[in-house]
Parts: structure tokens; C-alpha cells; sequence
């Protein structure tokens, strides 16, 4: 029983996190990010201001910390891609996971409100563009090694890994401003691949490209 109690405590403390999180997601959508107190929301979900805290270390991580729940999944994604597949076409999939995430039953309703208060909100968008470059870089951690494995490393030099994943990044970004601006609202899937089409990396049929 004692191996499985961390396991129980975290699933506990997730749930606890994902009660919050949409709870303060519903009041800064309803009355805006800046004039939404952590009493507000200490007060919707039954808590004190100290024990939001405790979930959540700033305002702004309520808002983004779910990102970090799913970098594992990303870079997992990213590890399951076949070897010898062209890293745009790996990177593509690996977004797969926010699409799957964004069209998440009971979740779809907050998905474009709140990324439309994050490119909105000057200190979220900094938190955001910095989470994404912090992946960013674990990304390119990991296609240096699949590189590495599979026997044709990039030289120390070779801006390849770092420029395609940064440009991927870029049409991912691009790819959510497009999906906020359409009407009838496009799929988001739909508008990454619009985004990333028109970034075609010129190196796409040499290796590692």
C-alpha cells in the first residue's frame, strides 16, 4: 500500500489543481484576468487564499500550469515518431497532443476564451512564450539524441535541429492567432496544418530534416 501513496497523493492534488484551474478559468473569462482576485477564487472553490496557494504559486500559473502537465506527453509523443521520419512531420504530431487536448469533451467551451485572454494578457503571454521555449528546448534535447542513435548526428554547429523546431513553434503559434481570428471558427488541427504548410523546410528530404 505504501508504494501506491504517492501516487494517490498526486492523483489527489491534480484533481484539486484541475478544480481550481477551471473554476479561475470560468471567473477571468466572466469578469477578466487583472480584476480577478486569488480571494475570488479562493472563494468560489471553498478555500482559503493560502491553500490556492499552495496548488498554484502565482495567479498566472493557474492559468498556464496546465502546459506543464503535458510536456511529458509531448516529448513522449515526440520519442514514439519513427527514426528515420522528417522532423517536421514528427514535430507536426507531436502537436497532436494540444489538439487532442483542446477538443477534450467539457473542455472545448473554455479553450478559445482562454487562449484568447493569453495572447491578450501581457504577463501571460510571457509566461506562455516562455514555457514554449523552454519546451522548445527539450525538443531539440531530443532529436539531438534520436540523431545520435540513429548513427548521423548533427554537427555542433548545424543550426538544423534548433531552426526547424523554433520554426515549428512559430507556425504553432501563428496556427492558434489564426484559429482565434476565423469565423465560422476552424478547427484548431486545421489551422496548425495551414500554419505549418506554409513553412516547408527546403532541407525536407535530407536526413534529420
Amino acid at each position: 500500500m505504501s508504494d501506491q501513496q504517492p501516487d494517490l497523493r498526486e492523483r489527489t492534488r491534480r484533481a484539486v489543481q484541475k478544480e481550481i484551474a477551471e473554476t479561475a478559468n470560468a471567473l477571468f473569462v466572466e469578469r477578466g484576468f487583472e480584476a480577478t482576485t486569488v480571494d475570488d477564487i479562493a472563494a468560489a472553490v471553498g478555500m482559503s487564499q493560502r491553500s490556492v496557494f499552495r496548488y498554484f504559486a502565482t495567479k498566472e500559473h493557474i492559468v498556464l500550469g496546465k502546459f506543464d502537465l503535458v510536456v511529458d506527453d509531448l516529448l513522449d509523443a515526440l520519442r514514439a515518431r519513427p527514426a528515420d521520419e522528417p522532423v517536421w512531420t514528427s514535430l507536426r504530431r507531436v502537436f497532436d497532443v494540444l489538439v487532442t487536448l483542446a477538443q477534450t469533451p467539457g473542455h472545448e467551451e473554455m479553450v478559445e476564451p482562454v487562449h484568447r485572454m493569453v495572447f491578450e494578457t501581457p504577463a501571460l503571454l510571457a509566461g506562455y512564450l516562455q514555457k514554449l521555449q523552454q519546451l522548445q528546448d527539450a525538443v531539440v534535447t531530443e532529436l539531438l539524441a534520436r540523431a545520435e542513435a540513429s548513427g548521423s548526428p548533427y554537427a555542433a554547429d548545424d543550426p538544423t535541429p534548433r531552426a526547424l523546431t523554433a520554426a515549428a513553434f512559430g507556425c504553432l503559434v501563428a496556427g492558434q492567432h489564426a484559429w482565434l481570428a476565423s469565423a465560422p471558427r476552424a478547427s484548431f488541427a486545421q489551422a496548425v496544418d495551414r500554419a505549418m504548410a506554409t513553412v516547408v523546410p527546403r532541407t525536407q528530404g535530407a536526413p534529420h530534416a
